[in-house]
């Protein structure tokens, strides 16, 4: 039932939870009260008729009270569906308060009931196809606001386990947000309706998060109240064996104890019948006017209009009437004050609609499709399109389909439109004269809910069946979607042929005063600008730029020249030129459009890369952030680029020591992304997981794996994760193994010597190092030649992007650097010979790239080996410096660093993994004599003098025989030498 006409009823058992409620809505003396409330409770437990009681204290009060549904599968189908009901009513009772909002916030009208179904104003124009939302969401927050200025608001969602993907998001801006003025806000679902994968389950445990946002769960109702309950609604006097049965029954459940006390009064032993049964009991005894209305009604839903109901009954006004008195006065249907119908519970509407026999359904169905087709006052799109498929009217359906979708998206609701145009496909020939059109716009809702691969087969398969005969500037319009669409993934498609056949069918006779042949123009020379500079010819996107600027703006789409103009300032900062290059995205940005812009999103997506190349992490973190929100409050938080944002806001937390901001952007427990969104931010997490020293979860990096070859980007971050979480747990065969399959696969989808390998090389040369010392001296000679190989990987790397303009900024430097000091370490390690001198400033250069770049961690990490090669040498810096790494491993939480430095930066850690042989088969013959001269107390000048090398060769031996003898000076050195038998062997001079 709902709220309207709810409150007259019997309101026992709940005293205590409506003084809870009314008193965190602001009815009560509580002055912190946030007004933000969900109730919960499983089915007919109590909770319409308390948020009536409620609201009737709420109205006498002098408030203003706003309700809305939620309606199962029509629900599902309308975006906002529960907040148009609610301006619906205010429209009819307040028309002047309206007309004040409408003035004040016009993106409201998309959600009046009387004006949002125009089929003039439904068809999206070019570009439009994923309109923002952010102002319609902006603009229900600022009318509540306006409101309560006048008298305090109180709203009231009922059934959100029901809601719209669109509507809850809604509900999480308004939730989060709060209010200045006296509004209260509070939302009502099913618990028991939960199951493991509901999609409401995700949006609670995200509400849960929010401080000001109060639950309240209402419990059974004790025996006590269910008696009091049951000699109230009684039309007769029950037995105490009637009153004891209905109490056991119902297990304090109000509307079962209402049906059994129905059942009982009636003569039914409703005690031993089954729920829907039950359920029916009420049903049965109407007439027969009475039982057509109300199964008229269930093919509804949950409530009706009168109008449309009385268009489908099919019976003249007394007779309607006649069965609209019987149903209401049996408790089966209860007015609204929207002029309808509601079922006084959904359980009973549910049951009454599955009562139904197949035929009586579609007959229904046909009937609703009918009278919506005539009369467009009387619902929507979805409403139509909803009937018509369940009637099997595939030709009303699929219309209705096409114009649901259009009517989804003209008010931000991809996942909405997405399901509205899947179904059309599913009813549509390949030669119907609309499937391009429809292609187009499943394809583009489907990127903009953040699947842009399925959004690109539509567009190859529509484009392989459709034939000749079907217009040359069809597929040129398909062909432009293509180019945009393919570069979003990782295929291989050539987008550059695509607009150059695009370009050429627009040459055809008869388009060249077309103004749709203009706008598709436009967008393919758009396209041509992104694949050229994809393609590294920059000086040619310039030229291009222009022109595709210049036909945008003639053909009216101003939307595709400013994209363009994003991409030309990223070329500005490719050829050298990041200052007028970030002057220009600060100029777009400035003066961009809505939240939701495409182009504003993509400017502050470039800006934030442009931030984070020149290593300005916190100023990258806080533009990312800006992107990713704008993007989600326009409903495109999945969609390309406000999704980079966010996914490289994360990564840039992460270097910049955020910790907790970057675990709080790539958290998805709580969500239930699209992939490869899903496995990108799972990757990008593991970074997190490998630095902080968790135990290796081969789970979770074999999870992302199947997103590999889709999007290359997953394997870049898992696999370089993944070979710092297998080294750290000790596993160094599946650390190396994970980075050859990553740099496999890179191979393949990019090409050979990716930019990203010279990362993933440097990472893998550090935990060879830090194992080398570890192996069987019969093994070292394996790791070393495989650091080699790494080594000369990531130098191949370098060679090519140090001479590519925009490719080698403080990222590029920092991490070739590293993996030069990682190379000298693994061999100093690995007993080889290294300059000492040629070590420390290897590994100086690696700490001041880092430090340059911003990356806490990796800056920490360079420390830590640095004053490991100090501390080898004697230099009283090496404590400074490893101080320095130990306190910022504390600060994030790095465990596996702490370790390192405390075990002496990394070498005495290394050599300590496993003991020298007790026959010294660990130190090479050179190593054993210098030990020997050691023990005699030769200075590394002395034992060089007579070993004919330099002191600097001799102190390299001398720090390595340290090392693999896991201890700190040369003294012990010499006392752990003779306990072992090291020293009886080795020649004395």
């Amino acid at each position: 039932m709902g709220l309207d006409g709810a409150a007259g009823g019997v309101f026992v058992g709940r005293e205590a939870d409506a003084a809870r409620l009314a008193d965190l809505v602001g009815l009560g003396p509580r002055a912190d009260a946030s007004g933000l409330v969900l109730l919960s409770g499983d089915a007919g437990i109590g909770k319409t008729r308390l948020l009536a009681e409620v609201a009737g204290r709420a109205r006498d009060a002098g408030w203003s009270v706003l309700v809305g549904h939620c309606l199962g599968e029509a629900g599902q189908a309308l975006p906002y569906l529960p907040f148009s009901e609610m301006l619906g009513r205010l429209e009819v009772h307040e028309p002047e308060a309206v007309e004040g909002l409408l003035m004040s916030h016009p993106h409201l009208a998309g959600l009046f009931p009387s004006r949002r179904r125009r089929a003039d104003e439904l068809t999206p124009g070019p570009g439009r196809e994923a309109i923002d939302r952010g102002e319609l969401v902006e603009a229900v927050h600022a009318a509540l606001e306006d409101l309560a200025r006048v008298r305090p608001v109180l709203v009231v969602v009922e059934d959100v386990h029901w809601a719209d993907q669109s509507s809850r998001d809604l509900l999480t801006l308004l939730f989060t947000r709060g209010f200045s003025g006296p509004v209260a806000v509070v939302a009502s679902y099913r618990s028991d309706d939960l199951h493991r994968r509901h999609p409401l389950r995700a949006t609670l445990a995200h509400w849960s998060r929010i401080g000001d946002l109060h639950r309240l769960e209402l419990e059974p109702l004790p025996d006590s109240a269910v008696r009091e309950l049951v000699h109230g609604i009684a039309p007769r006097p029950l037995t105490e064996g009637q009153v004891r049965a209905v109490v056991e029954r119902a297990e304090g459940n109000a509307f079962f104890v209402e049906e059994l006390v129905a059942a009982s009064s009636l003569g039914h032993q409703g005690v031993a019948e089954d729920l829907s049964r039950l359920l029916l009991v009420r049903f049965d005894q109407l007439g027969p006017h009475g039982q057509h209305v109300v199964r008229m009604a269930s093919a509804a839903g949950r409530q009706v209009h009168h109008l449309l109901l009385a268009a489908v009954a099919g019976l003249d006004e007394a007779e309607l009437d006649q069965g609209l008195r019987d149903a209401v006065e049996q408790h089966v249907l209860v007015p609204t004050e929207s002029g309808g119908y509601a079922f006084r519970h959904a359980l009973l509407a549910e049951t009454v609609y599955d009562d139904l026999l197949p035929g009586e359904r579609v007959r229904a169905h046909e009937r609703y499709a009918a009278a919506l087709g005539s009369d467009p006052s009387l619902g929507t799109w979805a409403d139509v399109a909803r009937h018509a498929a369940a009637a099997g009217d595939r030709e009303v359906a699929l219309t209705a389909s096409i114009n649901a979708g259009d009517a989804a998206m003209s008010v931000g609701g991809p996942d909405e439109a997405w399901r509205h145009y899947q179904r059309a496909l599913a009813l549509m020939p390949d030669q119907h004269p609309d499937a391009d059109r429809v292609v187009l716009r499943a394809s583009a809702a489907s990127t903009a809910r953040g699947r842009a691969l399925k959004g690109l087969a539509l567009l190859q398969e529509r484009l392989a069946r459709r034939t000749p005969e079907a217009g040359a500037l069809g597929r040129a319009e398909l062909l432009a979607a293509l180019a945009t669409t393919a570069r979003l993934t990782e295929s291989t498609l050539d987008t550059l042929a695509a607009t150059k056949e695009g370009l050429g069918l627009l040459d055809a006779p008869g388009l060249a005063d077309d103004a749709r042949a203009s706008q598709v123009r436009a967008r393919l020379l758009g396209a041509r600008v992104q694949a050229l500079v994809d393609r590294g010819r920059d000086e040619e996107a310039v030229g291009a730029a222009r022109e595709a600027v210049e036909a945008a703006t003639a053909a009216g789409v101003p939307e595709v020249a400013d994209e363009v103009r994003v991409v030309e300032a990223r070329v500005l900062e490719r050829v050298g030129d990041p200052d007028a290059s970030q002057a220009t995205l600060e100029r777009i940005i400035a003066t961009g459009g809505a939240a939701g812009d495409p182009a504003l999103v993509r400017a502050l997506h470039h800006l934030g890369s442009l931030h984070h190349r020149a290593g300005r992490l916190d100023r990258a973190v806080e533009v990312y952030r800006q992107g990713a929100e704008a993007g989600r409050r326009a409903g495109l938080g999945w969609a390309p680029y406000a999704f980079d944002a966010r996914l490289l806001a994360g990564v840039a937390a992460y270097e910049a020591g955020l910790w907790a901001e970057a675990d709080a952007v790539l958290d998805t427990r709580e969500e239930d992304p699209p992939q490869p969104a899903g496995a990108l931010l799972a990757a990008a997490r593991l970074f997190l997981a490998a630095a902080r020293g968790e135990p290796a979860d081969a789970g979770a990096v074999r999870a992302t794996r199947p997103w590999w070859e889709e999007e290359g980007l997953v394997a870049v971050l898992a696999g370089g994760a993944a070979v710092d979480l297998y080294g750290h747990s000790g596993d160094l065969a599946a650390a190396v193994a994970v980075h050859d399959e990553a740099v496999g696969v890179l191979t393949d989808v990019w090409h050979r010597h990716f930019q990203a390998q010279t990362r993933l090389s440097a990472l893998l040369l550090g935990q060879l190092a830090s194992h080398v010392a570890t192996v069987p001296t019969a093994e070292r000679g394996e790791l070393l030649a495989r650091g080699r190989t790494a080594a000369d990987d990531a130098e191949q790397v370098w060679s090519r992007v140090s001479e590519t303009p925009g490719q080698h900024g403080p990222e590029a430097q920092a991490w070739i650097a590293r993996a030069r000091a990682e190379e000298l370490r693994l061999r100093w390690l690995g007993g080889e010979a290294v300059d000492s001198d040629a070590l420390v400033a290897a590994w100086r250069h690696a700490v001041e790239a880092f430090t340059a770049y911003g990356h806490r961690y990796e800056t920490a990490r360079s420390q830590a080996r640095l004053g490991a090669a100090l501390q080898a040498v004697g230099d009283p810096e090496a404590s400074t410096v490893l101080q320095a790494a130990l306190e910022t491993a504390r600060d994030l939480g790095a465990e596996p660093l702490r370790a390192e430095v405390r075990a002496g930066g990394g070498a005495r850690a290394a050599a300590a993994g496993r003991p020298a042989d007790r026959h010294g088969e660990a130190l090479t013959p050179r190593e054993r004599e210098i030990l020997a001269l050691v023990a005699l107390g030769r200075s590394n000048r002395q034992i060089g003098t007579q070993l004919f090398i330099s002191a600097k060769t001799a102190s390299v031996h001398v720090s390595n025989i340290l090392a693999k003898l896991g201890v700190a000076g040369r003294g012990e050195a010499v006392a752990v030498a003779r306990d072992r038998g090291l020293l009886d062997e080795a020649p004395h001079g």
